[in-house]
């Protein structure tokens, strides 16, 4: 009864959460689910439960992660410890006080060498409330046995029909294409938002994806582009890049990666408010350089700790390098653009109104 009793906490949603009678040995994490709350568990809470016991739960809301946490805050009753949360969301939650804000040297690990933790993340996974773990990119993958010559390698080439022909399948959204856009026009990663927060940039953008309008199939499912690739229904493909990897190293399809302009998102942690004495060890642990390479030998998303970076090793199943798949790996991070979520946060309607009008001229 008491295991069933147990189970039945667990399921619960907001109002319960995970509580149990020894709350004080369990930490309730919610995270996303699927291969990414997997690869949690292995790099961080197990090595965590073995080290002082306390259990995790995992719990699978980070999709309603905001709206959770409000409706655990007006109630009273917060019931989630740790919370993986987009930084979109974060801000929105540190805004409105429902979760709490970290000093980051404080409460985060240094590296090996001794150097405080700002010193150490990538741009933009540090901010008031938040700690980022991963990095995931937004890519342009190709099918290689579609190129029997020179194989493309940069944003461009997905641009250029002549030199490299075929159906190109991109998202239905204007994130993403117009930073492309702008970058196989010539405008620097560095520049791209920019350049984009004008309305001459804006055009240029569009000017520029009606290059190819007429060789595009969009997609909407983050499954379809690496099926169109291996149907060979189109030559290239914007992606995430773990769906690439995934059918690359698992299913063995020709696929490669353009890491060129990359546009690399982050995902990671806030604390709900009044939980940061009961997480901050764990919070610690999980974040330090040597957890977040680990976890790359489970998922290919890179950890956001440079310090991290000459720890990644093999992948677990395949025993591949996972150096040469992490987006922060160097040579693939030379070009990389960080979604600016700011900047999509104030422009997105306007621009996604000004892209679905121009798919249908």
């Amino acid at each position: 009864m008491k295991k069933l009793a147990l189970s039945v906490m667990v399921t619960v949603g907001l109002g319960m959460g995970a509580a149990t009678a020894n709350a004080e040995d369990t930490l309730n994490v919610v995270s996303w689910g699927g291969a990414y709350t997997a690869s949690q568990q292995k790099a961080y809470h197990e090595p965590w439960t073995a080290k002082t016991g306390t259990k995790i739960v995992n719990i699978d809301k980070s999709s309603n992660a905001l709206s959770g946490l409000r409706a655990q805050v007006e109630s009273g009753n917060i019931t989630w410890d740790l919370v993986d949360m987009l930084p979109s969301d974060a801000i929105v939650a540190c805004d409105e006080g429902l979760i709490e804000p970290l000093d980051h040297d404080v409460l985060l690990a240094k590296t090996p060498d001794g150097k405080p933790a700002t010193e150490d993340f990538v741009p933009g996974a540090l901010t008031e409330c938040f700690v980022a773990s991963i990095v995931y990119s937004n890519i342009v993958a190709f099918n290689k046995d579609m190129f029997g010559g020179k194989a493309p390698s940069a944003i461009k080439d997905v641009f250029d029909l002549k030199n490299f022909p075929g159906k190109r399948a991109l998202q239905k959204k204007p994130i993403n294409n117009l930073e492309w856009a702008l970058i196989a026009d010539g405008v620097p990663a560095a520049d791209v938002y920019d350049v984009l927060a004008t309305e001459d940039g804006v055009k240029r953008a569009f000017a520029k994806l009606d290059t190819i309008k007429d060789q595009v199939i969009w997609w909407e499912e983050g499954a379809q582009p690496p099926q169109l690739l291996a149907d060979k229904e189109v030559a290239f493909a914007s992606a995430y890049n773990g769906r690439i990897f995934n059918a690359a190293v698992n299913e063995n399809q020709p696929f490669d990666i353009i890491w060129d302009g990359q546009v690399f998102e982050l995902d990671g942690w806030v604390v709900p408010k009044g939980k940061l004495a009961k997480v901050k060890d764990y919070l610690k642990f999980a974040t330090d350089s040597q957890r977040l390479a680990d976890q790359a030998k489970y998922i290919s998303y890179g950890p956001t700790r440079n310090s991290s970076a000459p720890m990644v090793t093999t992948h677990a199943e395949t025993g591949i390098d996972m150096k040469p798949h992490m987006p922060t790996y160097a040579p693939n991070f030379a070009t990389a653009v960080p979604k600016d979520d700011e900047f999509w946060a104030d422009n997105g309607d306007e621009l996604a109104q000004r892209f679905n009008a121009w798919l249908a001229q």
